[in-house]
């Protein structure tokens, strides 16, 4: 393990103005937004898009790595540039999901594990062989009567933790994600101390399993009320419980905090994310606080595209407009008129 390169990729993959592109959705959920804007759930409509994305000019910009799904790693686009080289032209990292989803957990209904542990070490080695960088593994925690249970956060955290040790050992810089979902009532109180104690139980497991920090990126869910609680949380409020969040669970080696949007919107995604960052200026916090953004980057862009050739490059001044106003963000340097400038 060469830590020293390994810190040097997970800064880069956090490095100032810059955030992550997600677009490791599997088969069927790819095919779920193809489907939602009328596109049929094809393997040439999948290599349609994903080499929209990829194939963004000036995406470099805004993007430092972009998570990759195990088909989309062996694909290229029509002109026959296999995907992972159309990313090295922009300076784009290749990442790569490594875990195959979440299932039931055995006992605890209502509750996921994420699998993926077995022959990892081996896939590893094979997702070098295309130029990964980096990797991720989602784990999932769901609130709710009773849930989260401890059984269930101690699974999901030593799962987190032997993945993030062998992608280390293999020369790959691990995204830990453990989210917490949106789904529910719950109120944010409830939010941030189920996040606290997940976010806690993570770095306590992946300290045992040997995970050097300074080598990882921290993929966490911001701390607000669930979809269909009664009060929606205010951008404010929501930024300042997050670092509250962060600041009582991530140690300071980590290098960067990029976060996933659960399901928020384009717009609502941002909002936080530029608030935090204008917090942490007085904070002085010891991370870089970014973005890996999944349907709150790739959301607007389908929807100007819908499948038609003649609106590629439509749909990716969306795509580019969209992550430069979140590499703002990541600044601390968006503003809300930024969004009437976008559609104007």
């Amino acid at each position: 393990m060469d830590i020293d390169l390994l810190g040097k990729t997970a800064r880069a993959m956090v490095a100032a103005g810059q955030g992550i592109l997600a677009m490791d959705e599997s088969t069927p959920t790819c095919g779920k937004r193809l489907q939602s804007v009328g596109v049929e759930n094809t393997e040439a409509n999948r290599i349609a898009y994903r080499a929209l994305l990829l194939g963004t000019p000036g995406l470099g910009d805004y993007i430092s790595g972009a998570i990759l799904y195990d088909e989309t790693i062996r694909q290229g686009n029509p002109d026959g540039i296999p995907f992972p080289e159309l990313m090295k032209q922009q300076d784009i990292l290749i990442g790569i999901k490594v875990d195959t989803g979440a299932k039931d957990l055995a006992l605890h209904g209502g509750e996921k594990i994420t699998e993926g542990l077995d022959g990892l070490r081996e896939r590893l080695e094979e997702y070098k062989t295309f130029g990964a960088r980096f990797c991720k593994w989602r784990a999932v925690i769901t609130i709710g009567k009773g849930l989260p249970s401890r059984a269930c956060i101690e699974a999901n955290a030593h799962a987190l933790a032997r993945y993030a040790a062998l992608c280390q050992e293999a020369g790959l810089v691990p995204i830990v994600e453990p989210e917490v979902l949106l789904d529910g009532d719950h109120s944010i109180d409830t939010c941030y101390q189920v996040t606290v104690e997940t976010q806690r139980t993570v770095f306590e497991q992946l300290y045992r399993q040997g995970v050097r920090f300074e080598g990882m990126v921290l993929k966490p869910s911001m701390v607000l009320a669930a979809k269909d609680h009664a009060r929606p949380s205010a951008i404010q409020e929501v930024a300042e419980r997050t670092l509250e969040c962060l600041q009582q669970t991530v140690p300071a080696a980590v290098p960067g905090i990029a976060f996933l949007s659960g399901g928020q919107t384009d717009a609502q995604a941002t909002r936080p994310l530029n608030t935090m960052n204008r917090l942490a200026q007085d904070l002085r916090l010891p991370w870089r606080l970014t973005f890996s953004y999944a349907r709150a980057l790739q959301h607007p862009t389908l929807e100007t595209w819908r499948g038609e050739p003649g609106k590629v490059e439509a749909a990716r001044k969306v795509l580019l407009q969209r992550a430069r106003l979140n590499a703002l963000a990541s600044k601390g340097e968006y503003r809300e008129e930024m969004e009437q400038q976008q559609a104007a």
